[in-house]
Parts: C-alpha cells; sequence; structure tokens
C-alpha cells in the first residue's frame, strides 16, 4: 500500500483523534504568535483551530437541539468558547481567544476517546464473524460441491473432515469422532459425537470424518445467535449512562437559561448598562463551563488506566474504572479461567503388585500412539520414563486403546472396557475411582496380559492382570482459591461459576475454590440469561472469562473482564479489561484501584462545583473580572488534574 493510501486510512480510522491533533497544533502556534506580538497570525490560526476541533462537537450539539429539542454539553462549550472568542475581540483581550480555544480542544480529546469505544463492538463482531466458516462441503447429486455458507438449505448433507471447523449446526448422520467445543460451550474436555448427535458451528473436529445433516437453517446456528447476542448487551445503554447524559443536558439547559436571564434582567432590576450586563453573561458563560467539571473525571481515569497498565491490567476505557468499583458479584467461568484450561495427570494409583511408574510406562506405550486429549496428558507425565511405543495398536473410539508391548498386552480405558478383559477389577480401586469421578476427574484404567509362547496353542493364556488407575483432570489454577477469599474480604457479596462442563465436575471445582453458587451445563445464551439475574439482584455485576461462549455474558455484564494470554480473540475485545499475563489475583488489584478512582473523581467534582459555585457568586455581585473569571476556572482546573495525577502512583 502507497503512502498516501496508508496515510488516508489512517486518517479515516482516526479522524477525531488527528482532529483534535490538528486543533492542538493551530492553538499552540496560534498562542506563539500572539506571544511574539504577530497579532494578525494569531486571528488566523486560532479560528481553524476553532473549527478543526469544535466542528463535531458543534455538529453533534446543533442536531440535539434539531431533532430533540435538547441542549448538552457539547453545545454549551461551543457557546461558552465563541463567548470567550468573542468577548476577547469586542475588549480586545486577545489572550480570551486562547482560553475558548483551549475549552475546544479538551472536548476535542474527549470525542476522539469516545469514539474509540464506540467502536469496539464492530471490532468484536467481526472477531466473532472470523470464526464461522464462509463455505461448506456438501454432497449433491453424488458429487462434493464446495458452496457459501448462505446458499446451504435444510436437509443438506455436509462432509467434514478430520481437523476442519464445523461450518454450522447440524446432525451427524455418518462417522464418529471427538469435537473440541470449548470455545462454543466451555467444555474442558473434547466431546465425543456420534450418530444422531448435534454438532455446533465453530468446534473443531478431531480425527474422524463426519457426514452432517442440515436440521435447520445457517442463521440460526449457535454462533450466528452468540453474535446477535453481543450486539444486542452491547448496544444497550446502561442506567448510569443514561444518568450521565440527562445530567449533561440539564447542566447545559440551566446554564443558557441562566446566561440569557443575566443578560435580560440586570438592566431592568438593578440597573446595570447593557455592557456591564453583557460582560457579566459572557463571563458567566466561561466560568459556568464544565471544563473544570470534566478534568476532574477523565485525567482521574487516564491516571488509574496507566496504574492498571503498569500492572498488566488493561482497562478499555475509563467508565468501567469506575464501574469496577462498585462491582457486588463476581461471575467466574470454570473452563481456563478458574482453571488451566490444560488436562493433566493429577493422581496415579497402582495396585500392590506395581509401582506409579510402571503404570505410567504402560499406559504411554499405548497412548502415544493416539491422538486423544487424555492419551496426550499420559503421555506428558511420562515424559521422563523409559518407555517405548507399543505395536498393534487398536482404538475403540469412546471406550479404549489397546497394544503390544514387549509380548505383553496392555489395555487402557474406561472401566466398563476393561472388564471385557479383566473378570474383576480390584475392590479397592473401584472405590477410589468413584471418588475420583465424584471430584470430577476423569479415570482411566490400566490392565496388561502376558504371554509365554504367543498363541501357542498348547499354552494356556492367563488372565490379564490391572496395573492401577490414572486421574486426569483440568486443573484449578494455583492463585484462584487465594483470589476468591481475598474477594469476599474485599466486600464482594456472591462469588458465582458459570460453565459448560457438567454439574459434577463443576461442584468438585466449587468446593475447592470456596465459590457460593455454580451453574454448569450452560450454552452461552444461558450464561447471558445468568448474568441478567444476576444484576437483577446485585446491580453491578463482573464476568470474568476467556472463551467464545462468554462474549455474550462479558458484553452483558457491568464489567466484563478477559484473561489475556489464554483468551480468544472475541472475549479480548468483548471485554472491558483484560489481564495481561491471566493473573487472577489482579482482580482484586483491580477493584482497589477502582475504588480508589471512585473517591478522588467524587473529591474533583466537589472542588470542581466548589470553584464554580464561588466564582458564579463573585460574577453576579461584581466582584471578579473576566480574567480573574478565567483565572479562576483555569486554576480549578488544573488544580483538579493534579489530584487525578494521583492515582499514577502505586
Amino acid at each position: 500500500m502507497l503512502f498516501p493510501e496508508r496515510l488516508h486510512q489512517f486518517t479515516k480510522e482516526h479522524a477525531d483523534a488527528v482532529a483534535a491533533l490538528v486543533c492542538g497544533l493551530f492553538l499552540l502556534c496560534g498562542w506563539l504568535a500572539l506571544h511574539l506580538g504577530f497579532l494578525g497570525w494569531a486571528l488566523l490560526l486560532l479560528p481553524i483551530a476553532y473549527v478543526i476541533g469544535g466542528y463535531e462537537s458543534a455538529r453533534e450539539g446543533l442536531t440535539t437541539l434539531i431533532t430533540e429539542k435538547e441542549l448538552d454539553v457539547d453545545l454549551l462549550m461551543i457557546v461558552a468558547a465563541l463567548g470567550a472568542a468573542g468577548l476577547g475581540l469586542w475588549r480586545r483581550e486577545y489572550y480570551l481567544i486562547i482560553d475558548g480555544a483551549i475549552l475546544i480542544l479538551i472536548f476535542a480529546i474527549s470525542g476522539a476517546l469516545e469514539g474509540y469505544a464506540m467502536r469496539r463492538t464492530e471490532r468484536s463482531i467481526r472477531s466473532l464473524m472470523s470464526l464461522t466458516q464462509d463455505t461448506a462441503r456438501v454432497v449433491r447429486r453424488g458429487n462434493q460441491e464446495v458452496i457459501p455458507i448462505k446458499q446451504l438449505q435444510v436437509g443438506d448433507e455436509i462432509i467434514v473432515k478430520p481437523g476442519e471447523l464445523i461450518p454450522t449446526d447440524a446432525v451427524i448422520v455418518e462417522g464418529y469422532s471427538t469435537l473440541n467445543q470449548a470455545a462454543i460451550t466451555g467444555e474442558s474436555l473434547p466431546v465425543e459425537k456420534t450418530v444422531g448427535d448435534e454438532v455446533f458451528a465453530g468446534t473443531l473436529n478431531g480425527y474422524g470424518a463426519l457426514k452432517l445433516k442440515l436440521h435447520q437453517p445457517p442463521e440460526s446456528s449457535l454462533i450466528q445467535r452468540v453474535i446477535r447476542l453481543v450486539q444486542q448487551a452491547q448496544t444497550e445503554t446502561p442506567p448510569s449512562q443514561q444518568f450521565i447524559e440527562r445530567f449533561e443536558r440539564g447542566y447545559a439547559r440551566v446554564i443558557v437559561i441562566a446566561g440569557v436571564l443575566l443578560l435580560i434582567l440586570p438592566p431592568f432590576l438593578w440597573n446595570w448598562d447593557w455592557e456591564t450586563a453583557i460582560y457579566r453573561a459572557l463571563t458567566f458563560l466561561v466560568v459556568a463551563s464544565p471544563c473544570a467539571l470534566m478534568a476532574a473525571i477523565m485525567p482521574t481515569l487516564l491516571s488509574g488506566i496507566a496504574n492498571g497498565a503498569r500492572q498488566g491490567i488493561l482497562f478499555k476505557n475509563g467508565a468501567q474504572l469506575e464501574m469496577i468499583g462498585k462491582v457486588r458479584a463476581i461471575a467466574f467461568d470454570k473452563t481456563g479461567t478458574l482453571t488451566t484450561g490444560l488436562l493433566e495427570v493429577c493422581e496415579v494409583i497402582p495396585t500392590s503388585d506395581y509401582t506409579k511408574a510402571d503404570v505410567l510406562k504402560a499406559a504411554a506405550s499405548v497412548e502415544s500412539r493416539s491422538e486423544h486429549p487424555l492419551g496426550l496428558a499420559i503421555v506428558k507425565a511420562s515424559k521422563n520414563l523409559d518407555w517405548k511405543a507399543a505395536t498393534e495398536v487398536q482404538a475403540f473410539p469412546g471406550q479404549g486403546i489397546v497394544g503390544i508391548i514387549d509380548n505383553q498386552e496392555v489395555i487402557a480405558g474406561k472401566d466398563d472396557f476393561v472388564k471385557k478383559y479383566v473378570a474383576d477389577l480390584p475392590k479397592n480401586l473401584i472405590e477410589i475411582a468413584t471418588n475420583l469421578e465424584l471430584q470430577g476427574k476423569t479415570v482411566v484404567w490400566i490392565a496388561e496380559k502376558r504371554w509365554g509362547e504367543r498363541f501357542h496353542p498348547t499354552i494356556p493364556l492367563p488372565e490379564h492382570q490391572v496395573l492401577g488407575i490414572i486421574a486426569i483432570a483440568d486443573t484449578v489454577r494455583s492463585q484462584a482459591a487465594g483470589t476468591i477469599s481475598r474477594l469476599k474480604k474485599l466486600g464482594i457479596e456472591q462469588i458465582v461459576m458459570l460453565t459448560g462442563d457438567n454439574q459434577q465436575t463443576a461442584e468438585s471445582v466449587a468446593r475447592e475454590l470456596g465459590v457460593d453458587r455454580v451453574y454448569a451445563e450452560l450454552l452461552p445464551e444461558d450464561k447471558l440469561h445468568v448474568i441478567r439475574r444476576l444484576q437483577q439482584e446485585y446491580k453491578t455485576v463482573a464476568m470474568v472469562g476467556d472463551g467464545i461462549n462468554d462474549a455474550p455474558a462479558l458484553a452483558q455484564a457491568s464489567v466484563g473482564i478477559a484473561m489475556g494470554a489464554a483468551g480468544s480473540d472475541v472475549a479480548l475485545e468483548t471485554a472491558d479489561i483484560v489481564l495481561m499475563a491471566d493473573r487472577l489475583e489482579k482482580i482484586e488489584v483491580a477493584i482497589r484501584l477502582g475504588k480508589r478512582t471512585q473517591e478522588i473523581v467524587k473529591q474533583n467534582i466537589t472542588i470542581a462545583l466548589g470553584f464554580i459555585i464561588l466564582l458564579l457568586i463573585g460574577n453576579f455581585l461584581g466582584e471578579i473580572n473576566l480574567p480573574i473569571g478565567v483565572v479562576g476556572h483555569e486554576g480549578s482546573t488544573v488544580l483538579v488534574t493534579l489530584s487525578g495525577l494521583r492515582l499514577l502512583k502505586n
């Protein structure tokens, strides 16, 4: 791409920021020209700053005035700035034009930040769309054709090869495979699917080829519903935002009406001359402008955001920095958030005749020939042991695997599968295995059978012997329990866990971590409904997640928090806060930072309103002139800005 094209694309994507930057440059040049005595240049450059920086605010303010018959802060700032400029020209106090330009620059910067926040929805939807297939391989008239998804019809048969994404929701009519559904349902283990089972668009097919039959239109698929839910949740204006908008418009209306009354009534009530009335009215517009109020909030929030960034906490907008300090309930996704999302061998229990190493080596010898996630976990746990791969390996999907190693047959699989080879399983291991499964762990049984002369017709074959069992689970994050405990001490009233996993596994993890409430076997839309119910009960609710299936809940929550390193693209785009290092304990840091931000914002607002009230009283009594009013106004702005910068300290 050529430089002019890149420049055009950049200015198009960042138009608000570019306008604020150019406004600032013209303001600086105009100030220098005025300071050096080049009045003509100053009067040329400063109006350009007004036009470039104030265009968007003026347009929005006039649009609101015309279409909604409402005054807002955008229009008030433009009126105040133009009033300062007009007064400066009238009285030849040209520095007042600078003050007006500064007011416009502040609002231009604010508008740029708001623009970036508004584009977040579009990015999140694009991320979701990237997870959907554009085409599908369809069987028609005995031949395979690749056609666009939108051309699929109910009843079409679709072929999905190993390692491919499922293109749309459908039902398996032929084949067997394991599907990784973590991105959609949040299940930690790949799910075995066979004829008659439903599969979801966006899930990853394992080792088996599948033939699917489309049973509903592609636009009704689960991933498409997730997209619509994200759109809906992110476009809903929260009550706090509605209150701020009403306050801004009410404030602007009161100030404008008061300014007009101050211009008209004093000549009749107190015999002011018209020049004094106009002077006081324009001074009123300057000192009453909400610049100090805006500075009371944004510098504080930006300082808090910078503080969080240094500690690995990315706040996507300042409003969420305030909001997280008000959180009363937190919902955690389980897989990849409270747990690592990685399967690991957590226990090996041998029978009395064998050691743990014997069990692991036998299991690894056959599982090394398998691509099943459970097998990969066993092989990983056996990496420091001396074993060799089995031969004549035969896998039985959904049951187990059998192979030959050093003239002995090794069996690994479920208890029902191993029972086909072993007459009686050890009772003590059955009891242990049952307890492990109640804890949400997957148990793999290992057995072997030795030969004297292999297949010798006169030598009877001894029965298989059980070597032991291996428990595999998605391990809980080491810092999860401590984080939850500290959050409760911090005042969080309810800790909730949401997961697509089964109820038994979920409750086991919840007991280990001290979670108050568990919701299991959830689809993405179910998580969204849970968040809404929690918001009805606790008002301000945070959601912590990492997967695509968490996106609607992250968007709906008062504060969405995504795990950075492990999180999917759509979760990172949808969330308001990202924990860049996947450290759960940073949630406590973020909440403390949010609470501190609230305190400083309240202090700053009190200071700003106090100055405005004092300046308004002084102006009405005639005790201050415009330069003093500007000094007081700008001084209060500087004061609250410096106050907000306190958050830069840890």
